[in-house]
């Protein structure tokens, strides 16, 4: 069964290369172009990970995220976020709100999938799996 990824980007040029890249890679693509789309679709469709956008127009990347994050049906989908934003205040912005990865615009299709597939590999309970919460000592 191919693993679903869903897409939240409004540029839509770069959705077209992402599905192209994707599909070809053996996924099954959706792809929402605002952050209310991405929610809806996110919880109608329960991806196996979500490439996110850092600026969206509606809802943006953090508050999706987040949103995402609460909800206890979409809490453990793997978040990608994808930003043209760099800098630390971004990163820990990202990683606050509860994304898995921050991949900066532009980025190697080669890198990105590579993430994807790891991320898509490691089980929600994993050690370094930043949704397993704390490890017993």
């Amino acid at each position: 069964m191919q693993k679903k990824v869903l897409v939240i980007e409004d540029d839509l040029e770069l959705v077209e290369l992402l599905r192209f890249n994707l599909k070809r890679a053996g996924f099954s693509v959706g792809t929402a172009n605002d952050g209310i789309s991405g929610l809806k679709k996110a919880r109608s469709v329960l991806p196996d990970l979500v490439l996110l956008d850092f600026m969206l127009p509606e809802l943006d990347g953090i508050a999706v995220c987040e949103t995402l994050r609460r909800d206890p049906v979409t809490a453990s989908i793997p978040i990608i976020m994808l930003t043209a934003v760099s800098g630390q205040i971004a990163r820990f912005s990202a990683f606050d709100a509860g994304a898995d990865e921050f991949i900066t615009k532009p980025f190697g299709i080669s890198q990105l999938l590579n993430r994807l597939r790891a991320l898509m590999l490691r089980p929600a309970s994993s050690p370094g799996n930043p949704l397993a919460g704390p490890t017993p000592a």
